[in-house]
């Protein structure tokens, strides 16, 4: 598998949708963020002019932008790094919504998780803002949960990520009480001894950077590191397609809870999607703000 960089008037949502979304095969996408506000906008000194205290927690700590800002660009070297540093933008900064309109870039659509029923509640959906120094990098390598399909948009910075093909689940090792995480510790020098399968695997790993939005598909293992200051902005995904394995996620992830939850999480989520698989046949608009 070759993950290609395509412009992106240069291939239609007709081509996307049978050459990537159906074989699941990741995609990078140069200039799709063009039409957002945000395209060779936000940068480290937009956000500490305009949301400077903006306030975040990062593995407990409570961090301003100012200071997030000043550590990953290496002003204030008193104190590590943190990673990732988050801000779920319709709640913590609701001033930007606009700046990531039209949020499905085209491409990513119909999304049901832009849908009424989908964003109450939590169904492993955000829009956020992802901001990082050199060197830091995803805990762990994962599949995102839910089943859903993530986008990265890079809108600052590159940043270096590593994709496995589908159906190579084995090789990752899969934690055995969270079968989205891999058991890996250290994914760039992996123990053979200890995690023999892992020869089969066949890593990919490419650099996506300023303006490129990456697509990611469902069940496809990935992490990612900064390779500099970056600054992103990652949705996810739900239509028709994932919804079966959506569906089950719900039960799954419920049923850890109890029975009752289990049954009314799922039952909610079967009539949502019913009704937004109604909405796509009539050509429904929705609302792109995301939960």
């Amino acid at each position: 598998m070759e993950v290609k960089k395509v412009d992106a008037s240069e291939i239609t949502p007709e081509q996307f949708y049978e050459e990537h979304w159906k074989p699941g095969i990741p995609l990078v996408f140069k200039n799709a963020t063009k039409v957002w506000g945000a395209y060779n906008t936000w940068t480290p000194d937009f956000f500490r002019s305009r949301f400077g205290d903006r306030r975040t927690v990062v593995d407990g700590k409570e961090y301003t932008m100012r200071e997030i800002f000043d550590l990953v660009e290496g002003k204030d070297t008193s104190r590590p790094v943190p990673y990732p540093c988050k801000y779920h933008i319709p709640t913590q900064l609701p001033e930007l919504v606009d700046m990531v309109k039209p949020v499905n870039l085209g491409f990513a659509q119909p999304n049901w998780l832009e849908s009424s029923w989908f964003k109450r509640g939590y169904w492993g959906s955000a829009l956020e803002l992802f901001i990082g120094g050199p060197g830091g990098k995803f805990p762990y390598v994962h599949i995102d949960y839910y089943h859903l399909s993530a986008w990265v948009n890079q809108l600052y910075g590159h940043k270096q990520f590593t994709v496995w093909p589908r159906g190579q689940d084995e090789c990752m090792y899969p934690e055995p009480g969270d079968r989205w995480k891999s058991s890996i510790p250290d994914i760039e020098n992996v123990d053979l001894n200890k995690y023999p399968k892992y020869r089969n695997a066949t890593p990919i790993t490419f650099v996506v950077g300023p303006g490129e939005t990456l697509y990611i598909p469902v069940g496809i293992w990935h992490t990612a590191k900064n390779l500099e200051p970056t600054i992103s902005v990652a949705f996810d995904l739900l239509n028709a397609e994932n919804f079966p394995a959506f569906l089950k996620d719900v039960w799954g992830f419920k049923r850890r809870e109890s029975l009752g939850k289990a049954i009314a999480a799922t039952g909610y989520a079967a009539v949502g999607g019913a009704l937004c698989r109604m909405g796509d046949a009539f050509g429904v608009k929705r609302d792109p703000m995301h939960n």
